[in-house]
């Protein structure tokens, strides 16, 4: 409350009275502890979300709780810090998530990328390489037009196709990489690099 563009209004203890103040107190955002009496802050970060989706929170845990912090995120906080950082970059964070933007710890930051990466790891999408070889540069140049989001009548336009043959290219290939819908194959195409190559127009 030093900073005049900031006015606190209101404070509690546990997860059960923020749900109880928030219908008076109407705040933009809330400053959310994790471990709590009643309620925990995950889950009050949960249930504030799913009743007030305006609402931003940061949590600010008294300390680095890694159980917590993919949690917390997840179930739609905006920011997390640790309750030892400055008022200077309290007021910072709380003015940057009131816009819309997210505010996270650089220490916390590098747990999260490795918690994201870990998790995009297992939505990999294995192909055998002698699959993908079997693919024809026509193949090839519909494929990569569908990994980047392109509609088949899209495609048919850009690359002077019918439709139908556009159909018949995706489903052949994904019957030669046994890929079970357009998803995985743009999954597969990222993680190979196929989005970023260029394809000739040898149609064999």
């Amino acid at each position: 409350s030093a900073y005049p563009d900031i006015e606190v209004v209101g404070a509690v203890s546990d997860g059960t009275e923020v749900l109880e103040a928030l219908p008076t107190s109407k705040p933009d955002v809330v400053l959310m502890d994790i471990r709590m009496p009643e309620m925990d802050g995950v889950y009050c970060t949960k249930t504030v979300k799913e009743k007030y989706p305006d609402i931003k929170i940061i949590i600010l845990p008294l300390f680095d709780d890694d159980e917590f912090v993919f949690s917390a995120l997840k179930n739609g906080a905006s920011g997390y810090l640790l309750k030892g950082v400055s008022m200077d970059e309290l007021y910072h964070a709380i003015c940057t998530v009131y816009n819309g933007g997210a505010m996270i710890n650089p220490d916390i930051a590098t747990k999260v990328f490795k918690l994201f990466q870990d998790a995009m790891s297992n939505y990999a999408i294995q192909v055998d390489d002698s699959l993908s070889k079997d693919l024809t540069q026509a193949e090839l140049k519909v494929f990569q037009q569908v990994c980047f989001g392109l509609s088949n009548k899209e495609i048919a336009q850009k690359l002077y196709l019918s439709e139908g043959t556009v159909r018949n290219y995706v489903s052949i290939v994904l019957s030669k990489l046994e890929l079970r819908d357009r998803t995985q194959l743009a999954i597969w195409a990222v993680q190979t690099g196929v989005t970023m190559q260029e394809f000739g127009d040898d149609n064999d």
